[in-house]
């Protein structure tokens, strides 16, 4: 049913907008701009289906020789003294752990081609144990609200981003922290969220001891990134653990493949064959998501939105700096490669090192793709009823949002 709201409701806000517009302005090419947006994004939907195609096939295949060797087992044994408390649902050891396991640390490593495929893997083992195919269970909704949180450690994209823009940043490395620490936020949130939702308990010794473990070592690594090493330097170590870990799972996955007498090749062949499955199979959820989200990125609803803010808060008597990045923001639960265009656009126009450049680079990492998420990994496994997943995820997203612009003014303001 939240899909079904959400997909009517941007259409209609979408038209009434344009209609506006154009009674006002007699700006008849209103309608042609948002004509050509819904073509565009139906194309682009079956573009990205189909390169998804070739990065399923692999890691799939892959994945189905760590499953025969044991891998997927070995790291269930190693998440599910903690993984069981946050999963009740999901019986002990169950290959689904695993499976959350691999995607929730390549997102935290920024392994974005690694993170689908896992991800995906984890839906579709989280969907054996659902009784009601079409709606999503508790242990889906957990993981995907986490998993949209988008905790990441290292942005590496978007200092890139930051160090190529004309002019470029004089230091792209400087929103490094406050992008971790507007992250940590969602992801706690959305863990709060879901827990308080689900009647999960946080406060137990298990738990407890993980989230501080997983902080600790988080923090020393962003203690040594951030004082030993430089900008290029934390490019260095991200791109080479980056690109190590892939291969390093490649590698040991093979290995215990070798170790544990498994036809390697056919194990390959055989999980490799569901690759092309799952992406032709979430393209009706693609252009059905992002034919809606076009409609309402071209009717100028964005536009409308920021202009409204800042003249709320000029009103008050409050500074207005951040409300030149808040596109991006809004653009986020949208659309991934959408808000990476208004980052570009905010830092283009107002400077790399101002502070709405700054404040679009932060909340860009704050967070992942939220209907992006959505349609892939629900549309993957068939579920219709989303329950309570959407407003979960838009809810971490806006304590993400909101810790972004505190922590900005306090890092840049």
């Amino acid at each position: 049913m939240a899909l079904n709201f959400i997909w009517f409701a941007f259409f209609i806000l979408a038209f009434i907008i344009a209609l506006f517009k154009w009674l006002v302005t007699g700006d008849i090419m209103i309608f042609k701009t948002i004509t050509d947006g819904i073509f565009k994004s139906a194309g682009d939907s079956v573009d990205l289906s189909f390169k998804l195609i070739g990065i399923m096939t692999l890691f799939l295949g892959f994945m189905k020789i760590g499953e025969k060797a044991g891998a997927i087992r070995f790291m269930s044994r190693i998440v599910g003294p903690f993984f069981s408390k946050l999963f009740p649902d999901v019986p002990k050891n169950h290959p689904a752990m695993g499976h959350m396991m691999m995607n929730f640390s390549a997102n935290l490593l920024g392994l974005d081609n690694a993170a689908t495929p896992f991800g995906l893997k984890a839906m579709e083992s989280l969907q054996s144990l659902n009784p009601d195919k079409e709606t999503a269970s508790n242990a889906q909704i957990m993981f995907l609200v986490l998993h949209a949180s988008g905790l990441t450690l290292i942005p590496i994209s978007i200092i890139a981003i930051r160090a190529s823009v004309t002019p470029p940043s004089a230091n792209p490395t400087d929103i490094f922290i406050p992008c971790m620490i507007a992250t940590f936020a969602a992801t706690f949130a959305a863990l709060i969220i879901i827990s308080f939702k689900q009647k999960i308990r946080l406060f137990q010794p298990v738990v407890l001891s993980w989230i501080l473990g997983i902080s600790i070592v988080i923090g020393a690594l962003i203690t040594y990134l951030k004082v030993f090493l430089d900008q290029a330097g934390i490019e260095r170590f991200s791109t080479i653990l980056s690109n190590g870990l892939i291969l390093l799972i490649f590698l040991g996955f093979l290995t215990g493949g070798i170790y544990k007498k498994v036809n390697v090749f056919e194990s390959f062949i055989e999980g490799a064959k569901g690759g092309f499955d799952v992406a032709i199979k979430i393209i009706p959820y693609l252009v059905a998501m992002l034919v809606a989200i076009s409609v309402l990125r071209s009717s100028g609803a964005f536009e409308m939105i920021t202009n409204g803010v800042s003249s709320v808060f000029s009103s008050l008597g409050m500074d207005t700096q951040f409300v030149a990045a808040l596109p991006t923001a809004l653009m986020k639960p949208l659309s991934g490669s959408g808000s990476r265009a208004m980052m570009v656009d905010t830092m283009s126009r107002y400077g790399a090192d101002s502070f709405a450049g700054r404040l679009s680079a932060v909340f860009q990492g704050s967070s992942d793709t939220t209907f992006y998420v959505v349609a892939v990994y629900f549309g993957s496994v068939g579920i219709k009823n989303t329950r309570y997943a959407i407003a979960s995820m838009l809810l971490a997203d806006l304590v993400g949002i909101i810790s972004a612009i505190l922590i900005a003014y306090m890092f840049f303001g």
